[in-house]
This record gives structure tokens, sequence and C-alpha cells, in this order.
């Protein structure tokens, strides 16, 4: 009868042993449970006016124009969108690993739509493109960037509010 005194005491032990551990286990997953699902920082009103823009800029390995979303304030879109897009692009990408297309010291003067086509009025320095691929790429950058507006079917190119012989036809976009 000693015998099974102590195994019962034995028995005992273990599951005393057993629920301090399973008790001590799940408090720690409780508290990981916890810490997970606390949110960091709250969302700023200026963050909550974001909203992303797809601009297009080349990538000089494989000289096509790829896409970099760029967080833009909604507020300052309302104002012009069609101007403030151009204006990054011509600033560049943040990416290093792709270019801008525009010549050197080109600026957007003002940009506006009439029956979906949008006319980009530009300083003179954008007709300083190398080459037809470079004419090429500053076109369908704009073209790229400025068509994912559902108003945006085509743009015209204006230099100094003049056309010129460089731009001298309206480019369509392509879907």
């Amino acid at each position: 009868m000693n015998t099974k005194k102590i195994i019962c005491i034995f028995l005992t032990i273990l599951i005393v042993i057993g629920v301090f551990i399973f008790l001590a286990k799940n408090k720690k997953n409780t508290e990981e449970n916890i810490n997970e699902f606390t949110p960091q920082e709250e969302i700023s009103g200026e963050q909550m006016r974001e909203t992303i823009v797809s601009l297009y800029f080349l990538n000089p390995d494989t000289k096509e124009l790829q896409s970099e979303g760029r967080l833009v304030d909604s507020k300052l879109l309302l104002q012009n969108p069609y101007k403030l897009i151009v204006e990054l692009l011509i600033n560049g990408p943040k990416n290093e690993d792709l270019t801008s297309v525009f010549p050197d010291n080109t600026r957007i003067l003002d940009a506006n739509i009439e029956n979906s086509c949008v006319t980009l009025n530009f300083s003179e320095e954008i007709t300083n493109f190398k080459d037809d691929n470079q004419k090429h790429n500053i076109i369908n950058s704009i073209l790229n960037s400025l068509s994912a507006l559902n108003e945006v079917d085509s743009i015209k190119i204006l230099i100094n509010n003049k056309e010129n012989k460089n731009y001298n036809e309206k480019y369509s976009a392509i879907y």
C-alpha cells in the first residue's frame, strides 16, 4: 500500500507541474498575441490625404520605361493634376535604378485639359533631346503617367505657348 501512495503522490506532483507549465506557456502566448495587434502609430490626417500615382521613368539597363509609385498629397492633385504629374516626371525618380527622360532644365509652364486632350506648355529645353529615341521616351513617359487619369486620352505639346516642329502632333494613349 505504501507503493500505491507513493505512486499517487508522484502522479499528483507531475500533474501539478504540468498544469503550471501549461499556464505559463499560455500566458506567454497571450502576451505575444496582444503585442502583435497593438498598432505602432495612428494614421495622421496628412497620410489619409495621400494617394499613389504611377510615374514612368527610363530603366537604363532595359532601355524601357518602368513605373514608379509615388505618394502625393491629394490636395495638390486637385489643383492641377496634369502639371503636378509632369513636374514629378521632370524632377526624376526616387529609385536610383531609373532615370528621367527629360533634357536638363526642362520646365512645365502650364497644363490644361479640353476634350480629353491635355495641352502641355513646356520651356524650350524640351527640344534638346539627343535623338528620336529620347523624344519617343519623353512622349511615352508623359502619356503613360497621365493616361492613368480616366479623363486623359491624348496629349499635345507646346513650346512657350506655340506649336513646334519637334512636337507637331497630338499623341494618343494606347490601351
